[in-house]
């Protein structure tokens, strides 16, 4: 079983996913101060689903599952607030929270195993086939994936977790699943209510 431990926590309405970037607004008091302390002792915070609240004022109740966030790259936007842009890293369940006396709130986490590495399965060909196709399309920072990236279910899943119009209630669905496999077989469910083009058989 894997050590836990403290994360301080930033709840937002919408999933951070491992391997996803995200630029993330920052002006709130505690919040400032959380990215000043992990700059200090080169920490990292963790990004969960708000089930009830809102991003700004009192603490919200966060999911108990998210993914850890890493600080890629920072700047200061034309109305003088912080944007940072976030990578998703390690998932991890949240055990307990506690808000400090300037509203952060601050989770004991269990951190949750490592992806494997398993190949695509026939199965799930299909995924791997339209996962390519949204890149073709999308361009981005994923333009450049090649057939080992494209063969591994992890990556498949998360990728289209990221690209495919799912809620953040299905999002999160995906990530409190420890199996590769079982995410593409939720996300093989959901296929027929998207609107993707149809992939050649």
């Amino acid at each position: 079983m894997n050590p836990s431990q403290t994360l301080p926590l930033f709840p937002l309405h919408s999933v951070l996913l491992p391997g996803a970037a995200l630029n993330l607004r920052v002006f709130e008091a505690r919040y400032l101060d959380l990215v000043r302390e992990c700059g200090r002792k080169g920490c990292s915070f963790g990004v969960c689903l708000i089930l009830e609240g809102e991003e700004v004022g009192a603490p919200a109740i966060p999911a108990a599952w998210g993914v850890e966030a890493a600080i890629e790259d920072f700047d200061v936007g034309p109305d003088g607030v912080l944007v940072l842009r976030l990578r998703g890293a390690r998932r991890f369940h949240v055990q307990s929270t506690r808000v400090r006396d300037n509203g952060l709130v601050v989770a004991d986490v269990q951190w949750c195993e490592r992806d494997s590495d398993d190949e695509l399965q026939p199965e799930h060909g299909l995924l791997g086939t339209l996962l390519e196709h949204i890149l073709e399309q999308a361009g981005g920072e994923y333009a450049a994936a090649g057939p080992a990236q494209l063969d591994q279910a992890a990556w498949v899943g998360w990728r289209l977790a990221e690209l495919l119009p799912l809620s953040e209630e299905q999002r999160l669905a995906l990530l409190q699943e420890h199996d590769p496999r079982q995410r593409l077989d939720r996300l093989l469910e959901w296929i027929p209510d998207f609107d993707v083009p149809e992939q050649p058989l």
